[in-house]
């Protein structure tokens, strides 16, 4: 091979499986992207338990509010549940935690520092990322933050109390539990970008030969157009977030209104700042994080789909480009979530009308996938079963949004039970479904054995008839006016009377919706050490690289040098002498 035509950073020890290193090196302080995703992994499924926790704590609350929690309720102490009954204050504290710890501790860096970290390289032909020790730090500093975040918890007064998105100026003069939050938040922030930084310059400057943008797997773009969207909208956040330590521990105003009264009393401070710049920066960040969090998800089903149904992606290049344009879009929507503060109606229709048209991109690529599925001869393992369940599930989570994007539906909607169902909806049936499904798709590459498929069933079926009844109900709850934050979930309401009876069930489907994750746990856990060993490097017969290295893949990935020849899912090749072609294989 001509020099020309080798890849700059591959060096001679490329794919050297027997690169010295001492433990804390390879596995603790480690700068292989490998076991920095695994790292992220186990933080990120921990997160994501501990605020799933969180929100069952609430939904006995909010089903049974008054009654003692049986059994675990008087662990919390009688400063949060006297008599093991939940007091308002810690209800929202709980409330507070969930949102924060589920979305920035464990959704965001599960979609994408998880599968962005252990898959990138792999699949554009790299040795690591551009920059390994900065990887490092990227953890180490996501890690102390959710320290920090949980250790809240411990302080006297509790952890923050004023949701997720902490509205000043009730943030502004909460107790210590707030100042804890935006510390951790400020730490978390600096965790994303550094990943994100990673992330662009390995795509753009260390891919193999061949790999032109065009043969990109979706999953790459998915995680590219995600890395440029934290990388732009996190800045604003980490911004507001020291500014409103300012206002808490140096007497600033940035988000304190003159003549403001807490308790009664004229609050003594210097004033003239403004309530709704916080919402602005917050939201600034906090849309383009919708499509953080989704389109990972999206590049692992889109590779899932196209592996089990044996076809090329129907529409690649189209799906391209509208995830170029979503990512585009999504920081020129913001303020449909400040509808009710008062706007124009000149910016309320500049904000509706792009709040309509970001929904075209995202169904032109669910259209893709269903087109996609047609006429494919369909592999229905675990991995497809919770690509297939993402579709729809994804798709109907979009839609229920859709009135929520006009002001004149919006408003009377707005901090209903409405908002949580579609929000969730997105989330859980449709977002955490594409990352279960990575899971188990993946398993095999990075362990060399398979998770369970009977204990894969008892963990799909139930988890998706759960959330279908934890989160439906929620959406005709709204649409009867009960609103959200409650913390007896509206039973001082008289009109919400006849509606009560679906927050005992959404409780009684969120609890089994707990138990089937068990199996999960068990069958993670089982497998790393007893599960079936797979019985080659390729189990799925997939068309892209990272399943053309050895399995496990060891320190530089690859055993030789990687040329890529073809687009990222070439199956069912005429005159081909398999059903897939691999990028790396220079004949068909």
């Amino acid at each position: 091979m001509s020099s020309k035509h080798k890849p700059a950073h591959h060096d001679p020890h490329h794919g050297d499986s027997s690169h010295q290193q001492s433990f804390w090196s390879q596995y603790v302080f480690s700068t292989d992207h490998k076991v920095i995703g695994i790292q992220y992994l186990f933080m990120s499924l921990f997160f994501l338990f501990f605020g799933f926790c969180l929100m069952l704590l609430m939904r006995w609350q909010i089903a049974y509010p008054g009654h003692p929690l049986p059994i675990l309720g008087k662990m919390f102490g009688e400063s949060n549940m006297p008599g093991g009954v939940m007091l308002p204050e810690f209800y929202n504290q709980l409330g507070a935690m969930h949102g924060t710890i589920m979305v920035f501790l464990g959704v965001v860096p599960l979609g994408f520092a998880v599968f962005g970290n252990y898959l990138i390289p792999l699949q554009i032909g790299a040795k690591d990322m551009a920059f390994p020790r900065l990887n490092m730090f990227s953890y180490w500093s996501f890690f102390v933050g959710g320290l920090l975040m949980i250790s809240s918890f411990l302080l006297p007064g509790g952890p923050a109390s004023n949701g997720w998105t902490s509205y000043s100026p009730l943030s502004d003069i909460a107790h210590d539990g707030q100042t804890i939050w935006l510390f951790s938040m400020a730490i978390i922030i600096i965790s994303s970008l550094l990943s994100s930084l990673n992330f662009i310059t390995t795509i753009f400057q260390l891919r193999a030969p061949g790999m032109t943008f065009e043969r990109l797997p979706f999953f790459i773009w998915a995680q590219l157009i995600t890395a440029f969207l934290l990388l732009l909208a996190f800045p604003p956040l980490e911004g507001a977030a020291f500014l409103q330590l300012f206002d808490r521990l140096l007497g600033s105003s940035f988000f304190l209104p003159s003549g403001l009264y807490v308790n009664g009393h004229l609050y003594n401070v210097s004033g003239g700042g403004n309530a709704l710049l916080w919402q602005h920066l917050f939201w600034f960040l906090g849309h383009p994080e919708v499509y953080v969090i989704i389109l990972p998800a999206l590049g692992i089903v889109t590779e899932i789909i196209a592996c089990n149904t044996r076809k090329n992606i129907s529409g690649f290049g189209m799906m391209r480009w509208s995830i170029i344009f979503l990512g585009f879009l999504s920081f020129v929507v913001w303020s449909h979530h400040t509808y009710l503060t008062g706007m124009g109606t000149n910016i309320t229709a500049f904000f509706q009308t792009t709040t309509m048209i970001i929904s075209i991109p995202s169904v032109i690529i669910i259209s893709a996938l269903f087109i996609t599925l047609w006429g494919g001869s369909i592999r229905f393992n675990i991995p497809m079963l919770f690509a297939l369940a993402f579709l729809p599930m994804f798709g109907f989570g979009g839609l229920t949004g859709l009135p929520l994007g006009l002001a004149a539906t919006d408003i009377p909607l707005h901090d209903t039970y409405y908002v949580i169902g579609h929000f969730h909806y997105v989330v859980a049936p449709g977002v955490v479904l594409g990352l279960f499904a990575g899971i188990y798709y993946w398993f095999p590459k990075a362990t060399g054995r398979k998770m369970n498929d009977v204990l894969g069933h008892l963990h799909f079926w139930p988890t998706l008839i759960a959330m279908n009844f934890v989160f439906f109900p929620m959406l005709i709850q709204g649409l009867m006016g009960l609103n959200r934050r409650m913390y007896d979930g509206g039973a001082t309401y008289q009109f919400a009377h006849g509606i009560l009876f679906w927050n005992v069930i959404i409780s009684w489907a969120s609890w089994i919706l707990g138990l089937a994750q068990l199996a999960f746990i068990f069958n993670f856990f089982y497998s790393i050490f007893k599960g079936e060993k797979v019985n080659s490097d390729n189990p799925w017969q997939s068309a892209t690289l990272e399943w053309a290295t050895p399995t496990p893949p060891p320190h530089g990935n690859f055993s030789k040098p990687i040329t890529v020849y073809r687009d990222p899912y070439a199956y069912s090749l005429e005159g081909a002498p398999k059903d897939y072609s691999p990028q790396d294989q220079k004949e068909i």
